[in-house]
């Protein structure tokens, strides 16, 4: 596997050969199935997938937003023990640990089309998350907004938000070898991830999780 160009990390303090060496790394932006894919990956590897879900372990949220601020040992230090991250906010550094973990493969998940993603992360997390940015301000809030605001500052808007995706999904393609890149949906099943990890088909249905009717049914919204 040709290790792919990747652009400098914007960390200073960055030492490459100190970081965990993740076994996957997701690219991809929330409500694109990685929940799912947290719960396929961790059947396959047998290790720990990180996603926003782990955000709420002590510690955590501070980390981030020390890796926010452009503190690499702070991404160390909430990764270290995973063997795989999805979804924001580790997805967010898909450059960075990229980088830091050459051989790993890289996965960009996506939906079928930009409205499709649109649709779903309107309904759940976008609207969970104006919610918050209207009232009462705590530090997960903080640093998912921030994490928001770094997608771009116009998140809350179909136009920009469509825009910003389009331009995500490019830039991860342009950036890691097309040898290197995993691309999948929430329809794709087990087929991408077990080519990216060389390990076999498990028999079992690929999971299904936090659909939008359950993320909506959850916070009593229907």
């Amino acid at each position: 596997m040709r290790r792919a160009i990747v652009e400098p990390a914007p960390f200073a303090d960055a030492t490459y050969d100190r970081i965990v060496q993740l076994r996957l790394i997701g690219a991809g932006l929330p409500r694109t199935g990685t929940s799912s894919m947290k719960s396929a990956i961790e059947q396959l590897t047998g290790g720990r997938c990180y996603h926003m879900f782990e955000t709420g372990a002590d510690g955590h949220v501070d980390l981030w937003r020390r890796a926010l601020d452009g503190e690499f040992s702070a991404l160390e230090q909430v990764l270290d023990g995973f063997a795989a991250s999805v979804d924001w906010p580790a997805s967010a550094f898909w450059r960075e640990l990229a980088l830091a973990c050459p051989d790993a493969p890289v996965v960009l998940s996506t939906r079928q089309t930009p409205e499709e993603w649109w649709a779903s992360a309107d309904r759940t997390v976008w609207s969970a998350m104006r919610e918050r940015r209207d009232g009462d301000r705590d530090e997960w809030t903080d640093m998912s907004l921030r994490l928001m605001d770094r997608f771009t500052p116009d998140w809350s808007d179909q136009g920009p938000s469509i825009a910003r995706y389009r331009e995500h999904c490019d830039e991860v393609r342009s950036v890691i070898a097309p040898e290197r890149l995993i691309e999948c949906t929430p329809e794709s099943g087990w087929a991408p991830l077990c080519e990216a990890l060389g390990v076999d088909v498990p028999a079992d249905d690929y999971p299904r999780l936090n659909t939008t009717d359950s993320f909506r049914q959850h916070l009593g919204w229907d």
